[in-house]
């Protein structure tokens, strides 16, 4: 159902070529929204916009190229003139295993892609002219200790400490909020559950594993004008995994 809350907005969608980005900006288009993604292959990124429709657009890139960059927000204010919403959705993760053992230039890799490069997005956007609210795709492994992917964890704890000093700094103006999701169903994540789907899911009171859409809902009411005395928040999202019991 369209609802509207996006009718003669744009939102740019970083990482949105498939997963919980394709659905945030699937969403955006369904409430009436105009959306921009970005992510590295080409191919994947016309698939993407071929599904969306018209309302949306794509410049291929990786999210820490400020050349790339750069041509994204040439293509904003060329076909639209305006940009209201941005979604920091793209993130790596590259390596598994104990945090004492990682190696150092795959750490940098991490923060430089999870953390810099949403803070680089954000200033980016803030120069073309971004007039209503941010939301970062953290996650519930930087909510607290995370075994075999620490670092990943680590990242996306900035990622929440980077949400609340851009909210704080970019008051009242705009808006800047996070989601933490736990494990979804998507080709990113697909090595924490694949082959042990209802293992995984017996951990979550809610008995299954995210979807793409259980994000992509939770992020258009961030965006939204519905959540306007909201910033500076991060969100869980993890089927009730946050209230399991101490003992």
């Amino acid at each position: 159902m369209t609802l509207g809350r996006f009718d003669g907005t744009v939102s740019l969608v970083t990482g949105a070529s498939r997963g919980i980005g394709f659905a945030i900006a699937r969403r955006l288009v369904d409430e009436g929204g105009s959306v921009v993604i970005t992510g590295r292959k080409q191919d994947a990124l016309d698939s993407a916009v071929a599904e969306l429709g018209p309302s949306a657009s794509a410049v291929s890139g990786r999210a820490d190229d400020a050349e790339r960059r750069a041509a994204v927000f040439a293509h904003i204010a060329e076909r639209h003139g305006r940009l209201d919403h941005l979604v920091n959705n793209t993130g790596i993760n590259p390596v598994y295993g104990p945090l004492t053992e990682i190696d150092a230039d795959a750490a940098r890799k991490i923060l430089e892609v999870n953390v810099v490069a949403a803070l680089e997005w954000t200033r980016a956007a803030l120069a073309a002219g971004l007039s209503r609210s941010v939301v970062n795709i953290a996650s519930v492994a930087g909510l607290g200790a995370s075994p075999g992917i620490a670092f990943y964890g680590i990242s996306k704890a900035a990622l929440v400490n980077l949400t609340m000093q851009l909210a704080y700094e970019l008051a009242p103006g705009i808006r800047v909020n996070a989601v933490a999701p736990a494990v979804v169903k998507t080709v990113f994540a697909r090595a924490l559950y694949e082959g042990h789907e209802e293992e995984a899911s017996a951990v979550y009171p809610l008995r299954r594993l995210g979807e793409p859409a259980d994000v992509a809902g939770p992020v258009a009411f961030l965006l939204s004008d519905d959540a306007a005395w909201i910033t500076g928040q991060t969100v869980p999202i993890d089927g009730g995994a946050g209230i399991r019991p101490l003992t």
